[in-house]
């Protein structure tokens, strides 16, 4: 994707080697796996919560030149 962000996230070893085997067990990388969860996530919430409109994400910064 043109717009992909770099995002990190701080992991204890177990974690991190439960998302490698999960990862790899599924055939994806574990990038595409922690993307893949986060997508899950995101549909649940909406599905309890109702849509998160466009309007509402527009002012949440993601970058320095959001700040």
């Amino acid at each position: 994707m043109k717009n992909d962000r770099e995002f990190t996230v701080k992991l204890s070893d177990e974690l991190l080697r439960r998302l490698y085997y999960i990862a790899e067990a599924e055939h994806r990388t574990p990038n595409n796996h922690i993307i893949y969860l986060l997508r899950q996530n995101i549909a649940y919430y909406e599905r309890v919560h109702g849509k998160i409109r466009p309007e509402e994400l527009r002012d949440i910064p993601v970058g320095p030149e959001d700040e």
